[in-house]
């Protein structure tokens, strides 16, 4: 053996050699119990950042069940991740002196198309960089044809049931990014802004948005306040920066009292409070804003201008009109916000496709509180309750070019829907006129790969791991994807008449890590200049440090900053190992043993006191329990502590002890057969965490046997 342990001449070499010969396939125990995970997809539009790094967990889970014996897949894929790599592409354009804008929707798609194609090499190598074993001639793509037509099949169950329906309904809208969003990526923040207290007439109200009063369809007070009740029902005259107007004054429990004067202006296209307020009283919908943030002609002198233009134009005539009565420069409040470009959400109404979530969320629930499914750490529970009984219908349309088109074609003559399950249909299924045109938007992305598990394993052939065993990601997608794959898993099992609950759900256990932030414990984020690259941490420091630097000292479900001081502890542990390796090596060519002769007869055994020492007898009870503890940690998701067990016996008992005893033992090649046996249960426990440098002091000490990878588990 080498004087010193040097991972950059073995880390690629032995992950080369598992590939070719395939053992990360399910092939290796074809007669095991079935053991699954599907990769949630990394996004297919840049390199992994360090967060991805967290895949460790699931590696740990797939390499301890596959030397348990199970027949284990860990299924690989990417995500074409719609919004989110088109936003990156136009980024790309944009330092190009270019725009979406310059394109038709086939030349931009096929761009985006080379584009994520030219990155999923880079990504599918960060993933083999981490020592990940996954099963890559299994590896499956959101765009790829078979798993599009399942995507399109569900939505066309969905539509046939009636819980898929065409609706104009406020929506969230983000102006600069040209696309609605879910109500859950939408990011909230506080902001000090001026309330401007503006005169109605004889009523006085408060309001952020004086800009959209154009299209105001009634003035609201809370029908319990004393103050107003003398108008409630009246239509008032006031004078408008455009003139005179009337408007109606209605009562409803929406109001707070509290807030302002307590009349509120109702505004039903631009607020989703004033919305609700439009359907129970009947108010009309006016649009004043358009799609691309400007004021519309419904907004008079102002038509034209940007939001924030048309703000300050309009206060500004209106504080000359008298109709201001006082400005609170400093009122804080909450304001929604584009989850990645950070502007201001517009509320708008836009025809879109929605999902009836209520029939969906129902049974996703049951499965939870009967524990079919079971959710890791438990008290994440409570957040997944949380959002699946408060749903609200599912926007599923996107203004963009890159993704799934929606199999939806409008009829020009009776401007009626037909959906189908992707292919044009030859005429509109009401009236059967061929003027059909197909819709231009494109599914949110989560609705495609909240069908992941099915859609990966019905397109290999693998539905006998169906359901799968364990889901494994970050906690801060358990409401956006994880909930989302229950529902629908559960749905298309339904659909296929799968009666048993248990074969309904798309997985059994849930298990949620924390997020990984940056040293100063901040989110990583590209605006803030802060990520971190997982391969620049892995040449420095190795990947089996980085690998058990992230699950040591770090409870399931916590967030963590990323630490020098704790992978350089791992470094340190990688490179005790090897020397310990170099130790046993150098004492049984000293005296003349071979791994070969020690054989199973020479075996340690707990009962085997006659004739065994004291020491031996001590390290071979503590080895036998640290191989419980390490087991009942890892069937229990307590990853942190299965690596706090293995880092403490293996360099402070078995080297800071047993090892110093063997030194100075009388029977030496009794102690020196138990070290042995003791140091290669050891590697096999440390394997899934730390799996290069313990397959490569195995394949030097232990040349007779097979490799670490699929050897029984201690």
């Amino acid at each position: 053996m080498d004087k010193v342990y040097n991972q950059k001449g073995v880390e690629e070499r032995i992950y080369k050699n598992w590939e070719e010969n395939g053992y990360f396939s399910s092939k290796v125990n074809p007669n095991g119990k079935p053991y699954s995970i599907i990769l949630p997809p990394p996004n297919a539009n840049a390199p992994l950042h360090f967060g991805h790094a967290m895949y460790v967990i699931e590696d740990i889970l797939i390499r301890y069940h596959r030397m348990l014996g199970d027949k284990t897949l860990w299924l690989p894929g990417a995500d074409h991740a719609g919004f989110e790599t088109q936003f990156v592409f136009e980024k790309k354009l944009q330092g190009e002196g270019k725009s979406r804008f310059d394109y038709d929707r086939e030349v931009l798609y096929k761009m985006v198309w080379d584009f994520v194609q030219g990155n999923r090499p880079v990504m599918e190598g960060q993933l083999r960089r981490l020592g990940f074993s996954l099963d890559w001639q299994k590896k499956k793509f959101t765009l790829d044809e078979d798993v599009v037509k399942i995507v399109y099949k569900t939505f066309k169950q969905l539509f046939d049931d009636g819980l898929v329906y065409r609706a104009k309904r406020l929506v969230n809208y983000c102006t600069f990014d040209g696309t609605s969003f879910s109500d859950l990526e939408v990011i909230y923040e506080e902001r000090k802004d001026p309330l401007y207290y503006i005169k109605y007439g004889p009523l006085v109200l408060a309001t952020t948005r004086p800009e959209t009063k154009f299209g105001d369809t009634a003035v609201a007070v809370n029908p319990n306040d004393k103050r107003y009740k003398e108008y409630i029902g009246r239509t008032l005259d006031i004078e408008t920066v455009l003139g005179k107007a009337k408007i109606k004054v209605i009562a409803d429990k929406m109001v707070d009292p509290e807030f302002g004067t307590g009349i509120v202006k109702i505004t039903p296209a631009h607020d989703f409070d004033d919305y609700e307020v439009s359907l129970r009283h009947d108010l009309p919908m006016v649009q004043v804003i358009n799609y691309d943030g400007k004021m519309n002609d419904k907004a008079g002198k102002f038509s034209g201008m940007y939001i924030k233009q048309a703000r300050r134009a309009v206060v500004e005539e209106m504080q000359e009109k008298g109709l201001i009565d006082h400005i609170d420069e400093n009122y804080v409040h909450r304001i929604g916000l584009c989850y990645k470009c950070k502007n201001p959400i517009e509320p708008l109404p836009l025809e879109q496709w929605f999902v009836k979530m209520e029939p969906l969320a129902k049974p996703a629930i049951d499965v939870v509180r009967k524990s079919y499914i079971k959710i890791y750490p438990k008290s994440m529970e409570k957040h997944y309750f949380q959002f699946l009984e408060n749903i609200k219908d599912w926007n599923i349309s996107r203004q963009i070019v890159w993704g799934i088109r929606i199999p939806a074609w409008k009829c020009g003559d009776c401007q009626e829907w037909t959906v189908a399950e992707g292919k044009t249909p030859e005429k509109c299924s009401n009236c059967s006129s061929k003027n059909i045109k197909q819709d231009d938007d494109t599914f949110d992305t989560w609705f495609s790969s909240g069908q992941w598990p099915y859609a990966t394993l019905k397109s290999t052939d693998n539905l006998d791991y169906y359901p799968t065993t364990v889901m494994e990601t970050g906690y801060d997608i358990l409401r956006w994807w994880v909930a989302r794959m229950v529902m629908l898993g559960i749905y298309m099992q339904k659909k296929l008449e799968v009666e048993d609950e248990r074969k309904q759900i798309p997985f059994q256990d849930v298990v949620l890590h924390g997020l990984v932030k940056d040293p100063l414990g901040k989110k990583m984020s590209k605006s803030k200049g802060n990520v971190i690259d997982p391969l620049e941490v892995v040449e420095q420091y190795g990947a089996d440090a980085v690998r058990f630097a992230l699950v040591y000292g770090t409870a399931l479900g916590n967030d963590q900053s990323l630490s020098y001081p704790k992978l350089e502890a791992a470094r340190k542990f990688t490179n005790k190992l090897w020397n310990m390796a170099r130790f046993i090596e150098i004492e049984l060519n000293e005296n003349a043993i071979s791994v070969e002769d020690i054989g199973r007869e020479l075996k340690v055994k707990p009962d085997s006191k006659g004739r065994l020492g004291e020491e031996e007898q001590k390290i071979n009870l503590k080895t036998k329990e640290l191989e419980k503890a390490v087991t009942k940690h890892l069937d229990r998701y307590q990853f942190n502590f299965a690596a706090e067990n293995l880092y403490h016996f293996i360099w402070h008992t078995l080297a800071d002890k047993y090892i110093e005893y063997v030194k100075q033992s009388k029977d030496k090649t009794q102690s020196l057969v138990v070290l042995v046996d003791v140091y290669e249960r050891c590697l096999k426990l440390l394997h899934p965490f730390m799996p290069f440098v313990t397959e490569e002091i195995y394949d030097v000490l232990y040349k007779a046997k097979e490799d670490l990878i699929v050897s029984d588990w201690p």
